[in-house]
């Protein structure tokens, strides 16, 4: 059986990710392979985020 963990909405500090049980996935090894693949790639975002008051 598996376990739902908390999506970490609006968490900034990593310790509190870690510590409370929040999900984190670690991309680094996907950023790596973006740099080294050879082929340019543009990673697009929003001007602005929208952020919880």
């Amino acid at each position: 059986m598996s376990t739902t963990r908390k999506l970490p909405i609006g968490i900034q500090d990593f310790e509190d990710l870690k510590t409370n049980g929040y999900l984190y996935v670690d991309k680094t090894e996907y950023v790596y392979r973006l740099e080294t693949m050879g082929n340019p790639y543009f990673l697009g975002r929003p001007r602005r985020f929208l952020s919880e008051p």
